[in-house]
């Protein structure tokens, strides 16, 4: 266990934490499922925990017929079920006078109108003024034409810091492949600056996502170690435990490549992977994530055989019970080739990670649900207590854990008590929640509140996505011109398809078991 330092426990102030300025949220998408689940309970966590401006209110926009009274019964019900926290009945009648409702039509010019005349009205009334975040929680058809009708309806106000600022949050997918995320990026560029923008990933909100920087630059003992003289390789995992459930429309058009990869995972590898950087600014910290991303070696026809295994997953048991297999799910094509898993070998071709591999699976239908980055340090000499070739000790992995439990440990070689010399390997364990207690703000909730302070370290930006999306299309070039008629299958509840055991395993080294 690890506990908090006796003798300075808290460092504050080293890095001004940007604050949240008031300002009007307004979703659009209000009435969805995004909404309910994740954005609402995210608000009133943060108006609970008393992170909010002063100065705040919520405007949903949606198709639904709803007023102010049903909107926020709407928000009541999504709170007290997805919550962080418990609904405080005393706390709710403040927190619901935030709460106000618009519908309207995302691809009618009017319900923008409408919109600017309903802020001017809600503005006054709470102190705002004039500063709004865009909250884009729609398909991502309408994306252009939202941002061209607020921008008609001269909702977007100019960068010039003379006026009150105009702030637009994207959810992904950024596109379904380059072309697709240019198209959308340019749009976006051409009614918002880019400092404007900011392109959410809820992956990089999370709490140990966000302590990678710190235990990389904030310890004198791993940055020595950060390079390929002493790390042997690295493995990032995302697994979920359901299949494809109600999303079948939008996966079975997009698979696990898409889905997880493309955003998600090359973003956590940047910041395992990234320089120091010098100064914890925006910019500077995304300009060092973008260098990694630019050394990534691309995956080409030739090598992609013996880099990149994709499966779907087969008929088998979750929790006990029968469960279809991908091609049998609501909504899928029975001739599907959707991959619902993906293994992947890559190189980041710059001094510090030359031949280094880096393993990447993720995959639906797996044993449990887990998301981890581990690092794992070259064995030692086989002298001394590595002599025995036969049984040799187990190497030191960093693990950072993402998901379900926040935390890190490290796995290292100690003598078992008695007179004899014998060598077990023990893990020091450090997870949030036993240590702080508290449990941690959800990913919404930070990346929100960063907006709001204008602090666009943790969001993506336009060169990211493009980079991140020319690597994958180096992969889906290839599959999509294989004719391919079917993919292996691994069944449901096991972690994966023999395709990638052997992948690994190639190269002398094997998968954590997690």
């Amino acid at each position: 266990m690890i506990s908090h330092s006796e003798t300075n426990p808290l460092r504050e102030g080293l890095i001004e934490a940007q604050v949240a300025q008031p300002c009007t949220l307004v979703i659009f998408g209000g009435g969805g499922d995004l909404t309910r689940r994740k954005l609402l309970p995210a608000v009133y966590n943060q108006a609970l925990d008393g992170a909010l401006p002063a100065n705040f209110a919520v405007l949903g926009v949606a198709r639904e017929e709803m007023d102010n009274l049903s909107y926020r019964d709407f928000a009541r019900n999504g709170i007290e079920r997805f919550s962080r926290q418990p609904m405080d009945s005393e706390f709710w009648p403040d927190f619901e006078r935030l709460l106000h409702y618009q519908q309207g039509s995302f691809d009618d010019l009017q319900t923008y109108l409408d919109l600017k005349e309903h802020l001017q009205k809600i503005e006054p009334e709470f102190g705002i003024p004039g500063n709004r975040v865009f909250y884009l929680a729609i398909p991502p058809a309408f994306i252009e034409t939202c941002v061209t009708n607020l921008n008609a309806a001269g909702l977007v106000y100019p960068t010039d810091g003379s006026h009150p600022f105009s702030r637009i949050i994207v959810e992904k997918p950024i596109g379904h492949d380059l072309e697709s995320a240019r198209q959308v990026n340019t749009v976006l560029g051409k009614n918002f600056a880019e400092s404007q923008i900011y392109r959410i990933d809820h992956y990089l909100g999370k709490e140990t996502v966000q302590n990678i920087l710190v235990m990389r630059f904030g310890n004198s003992i791993f940055e020595p170690l950060w390079n390929n003289k002493h790390i042997d390789h690295v493995q990032i995992t995302v697994a979920e435990e359901e299949g494809v459930g109600t999303r079948a429309g939008y996966y079975d058009r997009a698979g696990a490549l898409r889905d997880m990869v493309q955003n998600h995972i090359l973003q956590l590898l940047t910041l395992i992977a990234m320089e120091p950087p010098w100064a914890m600014q925006a910019d500077v910290i995304r300009d060092h994530r973008q260098d990694v991303l630019n050394c990534l070696r691309p995956i080409t026809p030739d090598s992609i055989g013996d880099c990149v295994v994709r499966a779907q997953y087969g008929p088998g048991f979750h929790h006990g019970e029968d469960v279809p297999g991908y091609r049998r799910e609501e909504g899928v094509a029975q001739d599907s080739i959707t991959e619902t898993y993906v293994a992947l070998k890559v190189f980041i071709d710059n001094w510090r990670w030359a031949g280094v591999p880096i393993y990447i699976r993720t995959g639906k239908r797996l044993p449990k649900r887990v998301s981890e980055i581990a690092v794992q340090f070259k064995s030692i000499p086989p002298i001394l207590f590595n002599a025995d070739t036969d049984h040799p000790l187990e190497p030191n992995v960093l693990a950072l854990s993402i998901q379900p439990n926040e935390g890190l440990s490290l796995r290292m070689a100690t003598k078992l008590p008695g007179p004899k010399v014998r060598i077990y390997p023990v893990k020091m364990d450090f997870r949030y929640g036993a240590t702080f207690g508290d449990q941690s703000p959800e990913a919404y909730e930070r990346l929100m509140l960063d907006v709001m302070a204008g602090d666009a370290t943790l969001f993506m930006r336009r060169d990211a996505v493009e980079s991140s999306w020319k690597f994958i299309e180096d992969i889906l070039e290839p599959w999509e011109s294989s004719r391919t008629r079917w993919l292996p299958e691994y069944s449901a509840g096991t972690w994966g398809p023999l395709e990638a055991d052997r992948m690994i395993e190639m190269d002398g080294r094997k998968w954590r078991m997690l």
